[in-house]
């Protein structure tokens, strides 16, 4: 069984929400809805990301998402760091995971570890 989607509050929705929308757009996920308060980021009409203000603001969390290939994960570690993210694991094979794994890593505006991968 997959999840649906995730969901959490974070500090600020601007900054986030400017974080997410040019972090995750190299895998195709991109702004899907919003209101007041929260913004649903998804592929395909399918809601992937919610974040919103609407809570107090976790723990650091960790969460990953699966891209079509190597280029993809590439593309999304250029575009989180230049949105503000904090470099945890620049792109390459992560052999202790499995020969095929690569991946990256960015820490978004409020802390949480942000992954994307292609196996």
């Amino acid at each position: 069984m997959s999840y649906a989607h995730v969901g959490f509050a974070v500090k600020d929705l601007a900054v986030s929400k400017k974080f997410y929308e040019a972090a995750l757009a190299p895998v195709g996920i991109t702004l899907i809805s919003e209101g007041e308060n929260w913004a649903a980021f998804g592929k395909e009409g399918r809601n992937l990301l919610w974040i919103g203000t609407f809570g107090p603001v976790p723990g650091h969390i960790h969460f990953a998402f699966e891209a079509s290939d190597r280029s993809s994960v590439d593309a999304f570690y250029k575009a989180a760091i230049a949105a503000g993210g904090k470099d945890n694991g620049a792109p390459g094979i992560r052999e202790n995971y499995s020969p095929t794994y690569y991946a990256a890593f960015v820490i978004d505006p409020d802390g949480h570890n942000v992954e994307v991968v292609a196996r």
